[in-house]
């Protein structure tokens, strides 16, 4: 019996820069997490798991996993994991053992709320199959795999910070710069202590549902044009995670502050920002806290000051039916 399971991650600086050769940092937090389960059978098989069964108590609970959940279950993202698992190793000329298996998975990440809950089904289930198989993928070509996953398999817009930062795992400052991606298919990657990290807070609601394709279609058209606002904004966040990261270094947690309300400000003059996520923002800078996007919408970061400062935004959050978490990085 093989169990691997992968974490949620949210972006804390840079972010949607990572798929237009930008800069980000992101943190995993374990409060969150993606778990598979593999082991021998007679045939290969994908086992559903509670979401992707299409039974449900009544209506309520029907709506209640519906917009938990998204519309979409697991079983559709392992079987494109293994059509891109079984490329790559007959590319690199990686011989397969023909022993089947059965795979299965649950996950308690919110999906489609920019916390990762779909790469992460991909990581742990392509920790197993690395397992099973004996292989050793390493780590950038196996976030690369995970993102071809989404990308080539499914036709899902997204970039590649999800799935550096759930392969990685902690807390990673990614460097896309075109050059390196251009030349060695991967960008720069860096772990990060931890214990740089300010007090820091995930929130996230469970009655928007807009995935990450809704928020990217149109800056990717326009990025490819070459629009000059489109460009200029992706150089800036780019230079906001740099100056993060060396802000995280230096302990100035003023301006790492400043950064991350930098960072939602010029996404909500770029991006068309639904009322529902506006609200979360406004909740926590209300309350005196930074908030920006964990992800594309759905579920935000920040900072705050102390235990007590938790507990008033916890409150506030509470009000508008937010939940809100202390990250477990």
């Amino acid at each position: 019996m093989i169990e691997t399971v992968a974490y949620a991650r949210a972006g804390l600086l840079g972010n949607p820069s990572d798929g237009y050769f930008g800069k980000t940092i992101a943190f995993t937090l374990k409060n969150f997490r993606a778990r598979v389960l593999l082991y021998p059978s007679a045939r290969l098989e994908i086992k559903p798991s509670a979401v992707d069964m299409p039974i449900w108590e009544n209506l309520a609970d029907f709506r209640e996993a519906t917009l938990w959940r998204g519309y979409y279950g697991g079983i559709r993202i392992i079987r494109a994991l293994l059509m891109r698992f079984s490329d790559y190793c007959a590319a690199e000329g990686i011989a397969l053992h023909d022993r089947n298996f059965t795979i299965e998975y649950e996950s308690n990440i919110p999906l489609r709320l920019g916390l990762g809950g779909s790469s992460a089904i991909i990581v742990a289930a392509l920790r197993a199959l690395m397992q099973f198989y004996g292989t050793a993928i390493p780590k950038p070509v196996q976030a690369n795999l995970a993102l071809e996953t989404e990308t080539k398999e499914l036709r899902v817009n997204a970039g590649l910070q999800d799935r550096v930062a759930l392969v990685y795992e902690g807390v990673v400052y990614m460097d896309f710069a075109r050059e390196a991606m251009e030349k060695r298919g991967h960008g720069e990657y860096v772990s990060l202590d931890p214990a740089l990290l300010p007090n820091l807070y995930v929130a996230y609601r469970t009655d928007l549902s807009e995935g990450t394709e809704v928020f990217h279609d149109n800056i990717r058209g326009r990025f490819a044009d070459g629009d000059p606002q489109v460009v200029a904004a992706m150089r800036q966040w780019a230079q906001m995670a740099e100056a993060g990261r060396q802000a995280l270094l230096a302990g100035d947690t003023a301006k790492l502050n400043a950064l991350i309300d930098a960072n939602f400000d010029l996404r909500s003059r770029l991006y068309r920002i639904g009322e529902g996520n506006l609200a979360m923002i406004r909740a926590a800078r209300a309350a005196g806290a930074t908030a920006k996007f964990a992800g594309s919408g759905g579920a935000i970061t920040g900072t705050y000051r102390d235990a007590a400062h938790f507990e008033e935004l916890r409150r506030a959050f509470a009000a508008r039916g937010i939940a809100v978490v202390r990250p477990k990085v």
